[in-house]
């Protein structure tokens, strides 16, 4: 299959994800929970999976990066663990259910959703203008899951700075893609499965030393067992219950993967991908596109339409026809599709990876032709 669906997780892994996972569960073991060999050994892979994503995201503290089974457990830490009732929050359009359904669970909080322009593109100043007194977080994503436009989490940032407010960035589509500054946030969530090309089940939480969180699932921590509440030190205060060491060994190499190739090599190379893209579908008529023009403001995705077809119906012809994977409907972010004006037919996105060709993007640029013509 040509496999252009890696916004939801990437298609193909590095042979040394695939290894390590197999070698870890060969020598199964739970970390932190025994003094035995085997047992140091998978305490050992968790903590290299700190490092590694300590070097790669430049943060001298690995014990700040809480491991998670994926980016909506960060987000969900974060957000309950900070937010109650009468706290007032700013959020965006653009963002997935897995911000969206938490904020909307907590009881009697206010809740300020900013639309952005016509692609969701949020301007520094929109956020300042709606801080309020019991304003008490700030999320946005780095880059959105429907249309991949990137948003000036820089810029926000810095235009916040003085307010001491915490911001919480969804890295979900650009974690290991697009470097920034991660020391400049309070929070990044983020998953493994994706950018990382480490596998499922795996991902985190960078947390910031100026943020206190309430816990919201309580358990073992291999630490502390005396009492009768979980530790206030990271990461055990947020790491309760059995970690998935073999998904941390092959995150650990996805991320090897990606230092050996290099970050700023990875986006280029997928921008070529994208760019290449939005050169055919710009010429196509027919074609109804919902990322901007210019590549630099994507990050590896982009979403569009064919006039009086129903995207799902374009996405089954390209499974069932050209064996290409693509991905329909609302992508989970509702509030997205209705900024966009695509609530009712949804959108196709196309997602590339490192590991996809040009020789690829042309197949599915000639399936397209095909299929807006009829042919």
């Amino acid at each position: 299959m040509i496999y252009l669906d890696n916004a939801a997780t990437t298609g193909k892994k590095p042979p040394e994800v695939l290894k390590a996972v197999s070698d870890a569960l060969v020598a199964s073991a739970n970390p932190g929970r025994a003094s035995h060999s085997r047992g140091r050994r998978a305490l050992d892979t968790v903590y290299e999976t700190r490092e590694a994503l300590s070097r790669l995201f430049k943060i001298n503290t690995p014990e700040r990066f809480v491991l998670t089974p994926n980016a909506t457990y960060g987000l969900n830490f974060a957000i309950k663990g900070i937010l109650k009732t009468g706290d007032h929050c700013i959020t965006t359009a653009m963002e997935h259910n897995s911000v969206l359904r938490p904020l909307y669970s907590v009881k009697g909080l206010e809740i300020t959703v900013l639309k952005g322009d016509g692609f969701g593109f949020i301007k520094p100043y929109e956020v300042l203008e709606n801080i309020r007194e019991n304003t008490k977080l700030i999320i946005i994503n780095h880059s959105s899951n429907v249309n991949g436009v990137i948003q000036d989490i820089e810029g926000i940032s810095r235009l916040l700075k003085d307010t001491n407010i915490p911001i919480l960035i969804d890295a979900s589509q650009t974690a290991g893609i697009i470097d920034i500054s991660w020391e400049d946030f309070s929070l990044i969530a983020f998953p493994g499965h994706k950018g990382l090309y480490g596998p499922q089940g795996t991902g985190g939480l960078y947390v910031s030393p100026s943020i206190q969180m309430d816990t919201i699932i309580e358990g073992g921590t291999g630490s502390s067992s005396y009492d009768y509440e979980n530790p206030l030190f990271l990461p055990d205060r947020f790491e309760s219950g059995t970690l998935n060491t073999p998904g941390c060994a092959g995150l650990t190499k996805g991320i090897e993967f990606i230092e050996k190739n290099g970050i700023e090599n990875i986006l280029s190379y997928e921008h070529s991908l994208i760019s290449a893209l939005l050169n055919e579908l710009l010429n196509m008529d027919k074609i109804v596109l919902y990322s901007p023009k210019d590549v630099s403001k994507l990050s590896n995705s982009l979403a569009f339409n064919i006039k009086g077809l129903d995207s799902s119906k374009v996405a089954h012809i390209l499974d069932s026809r050209f064996d290409i994977g693509v991905r329909p409907g609302l992508h989970c972010a509702p509030l997205a599709h209705k900024r966009l004006g695509t609530l009712d037919t949804g959108a196709v996105r196309v997602s590339v990876s490192y590991f996809n060709t040009k020789e690829e993007i042309k197949r599915f640029i000639d399936a397209i032709y095909k299929i807006k013509n009829g042919v």
